[in-house]
């Protein structure tokens, strides 16, 4: 058996969170590779709308192994927050939810790190969301970062000082005031209920499964445009976002990834600063976000918005081998006359058709391609027969662009609002 990988393919918030959970009846594991509480996974089914941060997006199945992999960062504070409001949701993550000892943890003080930092970037900040994931990232490339694993350590303390002591020299070097205290009172209560959670050598219980004949998903946070190596760097997160995340993030060999879902919205957005090609400074971009309600899962923050980008979204399916599309948000366009998509950039008087080295420091003019709207209410349709003959037209515009199938179309939040196009892929 092999694990499949889904991801995002833009610059995060493509409606990964919904997707996983639409596709989880089909698995057996849901396991989570990278990332860690910056992402923001919003889930809707009946009358419940809620958001993941650190907990893989089938949790709502009580039957579906979730698994947090070495490759995500936990903040336990953040970690039992979620699972008290799942807890109160009736949800018993006792019985399905495990953790990788191999994860590094975010303290209390690189999140203060995060927030100096970013404060003495000034203008030229990245849009941190402040959640301490570069700083701990660093000290785990660093060598020094603290795992789940070393919880179970009778040296654990000293070790956790010994951090809290480099960081403050670090600190020091700010004009950055900062009250440590409550931050770690509350920090060391959530590191004594992480202790009691199913904390597992995660590696050998994803190849197990699989060897087992279990099926496995791969679940990604962020976006291939944020990855540390091939996002819009440095305005990027600190992690690998793309498919080879997932054997890095989890312990699977290369040879042992099967369908790679790349999923993205039927247009383009991004939270914080960085390149944006495609974005819309205008009173459509602001329609876009209002019909959308573009606005952070994590942070709250407007999210800036434009039409889709073929040459990243090129880009992205190429880095990521993806063999299935997924698009979202197709109803958000159903109140246009005529939808853009970017099919080239022009930089400096040449027309090229893929991303450059130097896309942050260049001005880029995209050069469009114009397509009629499909001016209708997506919301309510439940098969591909019943969607409009434009949106159809804009699918296999895309498809023939692209050159991998768009097998599922989402109409709206709600798990209910899919249109499964191909089903023999899916």
């Amino acid at each position: 058996m092999k694990a499949d990988v889904l991801l995002g393919l833009q610059w995060g918030d493509e409606g990964k969170g919904k997707i996983v959970d639409v596709l989880t009846p089909k698995y057996n594991v849901i396991a989570r590779f990278q990332g860690g509480p910056n992402a923001g996974h919003s889930l809707k089914f009946g009358n419940i709308s809620h958001v993941l941060h650190t907990i893989p997006s089938g949790i709502f199945h009580e039957d579906k192994i979730n698994l947090i992999g070495n490759g995500v960062v936990i903040d336990p504070v953040v970690l039992k927050k979620e699972i008290d409001k799942l807890t109160e949701m009736g949800v018993d993550v006792s019985k399905n939810l495990f953790i990788s000892k191999k994860a590094h943890l975010i303290l209390p003080t690189h999140k203060l790190i995060d927030a100096a930092s970013e404060q003495a970037k000034g203008k030229t900040k990245i849009g941190s969301t402040l959640k301490g994931i570069g700083p701990t990232y660093m000290d785990k490339t660093g060598r020094n970062g603290l795992r789940v694993g070393d919880t179970l350590q009778d040296t654990f303390l000293q070790q956790y000082d010994k951090l809290v002591q480099k960081h403050k020299q670090i600190l020091s070097f700010y004009n950055f005031e900062y009250d440590l205290e409550p931050l770690q009172e509350e920090w060391m209560k959530s590191i004594d209920f992480l202790r009691q959670l199913n904390l597992i050598d995660s590696e050998h219980a994803v190849n197990k499964y699989l060897n087992e004949n279990k099926s496995v998903l791969a679940e990604g946070a962020q976006g291939t445009l944020l990855d540390i190596d091939f996002g819009s760097y440095p305005y990027v997160t600190s992690s690998n976002t793309i498919t080879a995340g997932a054997c890095t993030g989890l312990g699977i060999a290369p040879n042992k990834i099967g369908e790679v879902f790349g999923i993205f919205k039927a247009y383009c957005t991004r939270v914080g600063n960085g390149p944006f090609p495609t974005e819309l400074l205008d009173e459509t971009g602001e329609q876009i976000r209002k019909a959308g309600h573009e606005f952070g899962a994590t942070t709250g923050r407007p999210r800036r918005c434009g039409w889709l980008d073929l040459p990243a979204l090129k880009y992205a399916i190429m880095i990521n081998g993806v063999t299935q599309l997924i698009m979202t948000k197709a109803d958000v366009l159903g109140e246009f006359d005529t939808i853009k998509v970017c099919t080239h950039y022009e930089i400096n008087g040449e027309k090229i058709d893929y991303m450059p080295y130097d896309l942050v420091n260049v001005e880029v003019k995209p050069i469009y391609k114009e397509l009629p709207g499909w001016k209708a209410d997506l919301t309510q349709m439940h098969s591909a027969d019943e969607l409009p003959q434009a949106l159809h037209h804009y699918i296999e515009y895309l498809e023939n662009e692209l050159k991998v199938p768009v097998t599922i179309v989402s109409v709206g939040p709600d798990r209910s609002q899919t249109i499964i196009r191909e089903k023999s892929l899916v």
